[in-house]
C-alpha cells in the first residue's frame, strides 16, 4: 500500500468511496473540489493506493485557526473501502495526515464522527483520540437569499 497525495484524476474513485458513507456525490464535482483545494497549503487529501490506480481510501484534513481555540487540524473526511476495513488503510492515513499537521508545527489532530457511525468511534479511540464533547450540528441552506 501506497500513501500519496491525491490528484483530479482520483475523482472517480474518491466520489465512489464517498457513495458508500452515504455521500452520493458525481465524480465531477469531487475533481472540481479537488482542483479548488489541492492548491490551498491549509487542506491536504491523501489516497491510500493498494494497486497502481487502485484507490482504497481518502482522507481529507485542514489547518484551522480559530479564535479561542488557536491552530490546529482537523480531519474533516476519511472513507475507506468496506471491502478493505480492518487491514489499517485507515489507521495509515490517519498517521499520514498527523505526521503532516506536526511538520506545519500543530500539537493536535481533531476528528468529528456522527454518532450513527458506531463503528469509525473504537478506531478513533484505538488511535488514540479522546472524546471531548457531543454536539449538535445545524445547517441552513443559503440558496433562499
Amino acid at each position: 500500500m501506497t500513501i500519496r497525495t491525491a490528484n483530479v484524476t482520483d475523482a472517480d474513485q474518491l466520489a465512489a468511496l464517498s457513495e458508500t458513507l452515504g455521500y452520493p456525490v458525481e465524480s465531477e464535482v469531487i475533481r472540481r473540489r479537488l482542483e479548488r483545494l489541492l492548491p490551498k497549503p491549509d487542506h491536504v487529501v491523501f489516497v491510500a493506493e493498494t494497486k497502481p490506480s487502485l484507490v482504497a481510501g481518502w482522507i481529507h484534513a485542514a489547518e484551522h485557526d480559530i479564535l479561542e481555540v488557536g491552530c490546529f487540524c482537523e480531519i474533516l473526511g476519511l472513507v475507506v473501502a468496506a471491502d478493505r476495513r480492518g487491514e489499517g488503510i485507515g489507521r495509515s492515513l490517519v498517521e499520514q495526515v498527523e505526521h503532516w499537521a506536526a511538520e506545519r508545527g500543530l500539537n493536535r489532530v481533531s476528528v468529528r464522527s456522527n454518532v450513527a457511525r458506531t463503528e469509525s468511534h473504537p478506531f478513533y479511540e484505538r488511535s488514540g483520540y479522546v472524546r471531548v464533547k457531543t454536539q449538535h450540528a445545524y445547517r441552513k441552506a443559503l440558496d433562499n437569499l
